[in-house]
Order: C-alpha cells, then structure tokens, then sequence
C-alpha cells in the first residue's frame, strides 16, 4: 500500500440537461485519456458549494445552482495521481438554465487549441459504456443516476 499522508478532496456535479444528458468532461490527466464529471479539487478556504460552482465557471462558463448532495465517497480510493493522498469524492446534482451555453463537442478527446478537457453531452442511458469512466467513484455515481434517472 502507498505511504498515505494527505486527503485530496474532489467536489463534482451531475448537469442533465431536458434532453436528459448529462454533462461530462473528456481529459487528458499525466497522459492518460479519462471521462469525468465536471468538478475539481477543493480548495483551503472553501466550502464544497462555493467550489462547485467555482469548478463550474472555471471549466464551462456558466453559474450553476447546486440542487442536492448526491452522494459522497464511502470507500478507501487512494489516488491515481499522487502516492501519497486518499481522494474523497463529493457529487452534487447541479442545475444550469444556461447549459446550452457550454461548449460541447460529439466527439471524444475534442481538444482543442492544446486544451487537454473538453465537453460532451452524453445520454443518462449511456453514460454507464463510456468506455473512458475509469474513476471508481464515478462508477458508483453512474449506478446511482441509473436508479434515480426519473427524478433527473
């Protein structure tokens, strides 16, 4: 087991859309290609809500509104990018009444002008064979979505 010295917490939001799609973020991460929801890493100072939504206007564009806690890590996942620190996930189903403001690609790994993230929308339905959602706890947030997609 890696030497565990720090936490890393990561906050991050579920968009659906009317189309009932849902926002997520294709990146290039150390060279590795991965599927994510938007979000980031919280920063000393802030509250979870504040960094979500900082996350969001950095990332997209556009303000969100946090509409409920989702769902928060419950599980050791130590992190892929760093030896020393166990990431904690917290997820948060967000609202944007300017979503179709974000920009957005249909095609994976869209980079563009040496950008290493970029959007798509993605159907509730068929987030679970996104063959790039490698984060465990995304998986998790996948299973959630699947049972609850009705109240999406």
């Amino acid at each position: 087991m890696k030497n565990i010295t720090r936490f890393n917490i990561r906050i991050y939001g579920i968009l659906v859309n009317e189309y009932s799609q849902v926002l997520v973020s294709d990146e290039l991460i150390k060279g590795q290609k991965y599927t994510k929801f938007p979000g980031g890493g919280l920063e000393f100072g802030e509250g979870t809500r504040a960094c979500l939504i900082r996350e969001f206007k950095e990332e997209t564009g556009v303000l969100i509104e946090i509409k409920e806690h989702l769902y928060t890590t419950d599980m050791f996942i130590p992190s892929f990018f760093d030896d020393d620190s166990q990431v904690i996930c917290i997820y948060y189903l967000v609202k944007c009444n300017d979503w179709s403001k974000i920009r957005t690609s249909s095609v994976k790994f869209d980079f563009v002008n040496e950008n290493s993230e970029s959007f798509r929308w993605v159907k509730v339905d068929e987030v679970k064979n996104e063959d790039y959602l490698l984060l465990p706890t995304d998986r998790a947030v996948v299973q959630i979505i699947g049972a609850f997609k009705s109240f999406l």
